[in-house]
């Protein structure tokens, strides 16, 4: 694996991309939304951990094993998502009280 030297203003400019993600997950909280408050805030959360990952865990840089690992990952995670929301949408709620 070759090192590649990142410049310092990538790292600078991912800083304040996160800084300024976090300063919109602030804002966006004290905006009612309803049920589209969680939606974005997930999405802001998302693209923050993006971020994080591509940049500062050098995941630009790594072997294509490495991807794959992380894109399966993901979609377990996904296929988890959505046999939560399918089995919360499918409740009979107060049907056991």
């Amino acid at each position: 694996m070759s090192e590649q030297a990142v410049s310092r203003t990538v790292y600078y400019r991912v800083f304040f991309a996160l800084i300024v993600l976090a300063a919109l997950t602030a804002l966006v909280a004290e905006v009612n939304l309803g049920p589209f408050n969680v939606t974005v805030a997930l999405v802001i959360a998302l693209v923050k951990a993006g971020l994080v990952a591509v940049y500062f865990m050098h995941l630009r840089e790594s072997r294509s094993l490495v991807w794959l690992v992380l894109l399966i990952s993901l979609a377990w995670i996904m296929i988890m998502l959505v046999l939560t929301f399918a089995d919360y949408a499918t409740r009979s709620w107060g049907q056991f009280r």
